[in-house]
C-alpha cells in the first residue's frame, strides 16, 4: 500500500490502491484509504488524512485548511 503524506498534520496516510493491493483484496480494513484529495470551492487542492477532514468546517477554503493545520501542529 503507497503512502502520502497528509498536506494538514504532516502525518502519512495509507492510500489504497495500486499492485500493492492486488494480493491484500481479502483484507478489507487494510484495503482502505485514509484519506482523500479535496479540491475546494477556491480552487485549492489538498490531500488529506480523514481525521482533519473531521475538522474542517462544511465548504471549507484553504484559509480552512490552514488554520486546521496550525491547530494541529501547535
Amino acid at each position: 500500500m503507497a503512502k502520502s503524506t497528509c498536506d494538514c498534520c504532516g502525518d502519512p496516510v495509507a492510500i489504497s490502491g495500486g499492485a500493492g493491493d492486488f494480493w491484500d483484496f481479502g483484507d478489507l480494513e487494510k484495503a482502505s484509504s485514509g484519506g482523500l484529495t479535496l479540491e475546494l470551492r477556491d480552487d485549492t487542492e489538498f490531500f488529506l488524512c480523514f481525521d482533519c477532514i473531521e475538522a474542517l468546517p462544511e465548504n471549507p477554503t484553504a484559509e480552512d485548511v490552514a488554520d486546521v493545520r496550525e491547530s494541529r501542529t501547535t
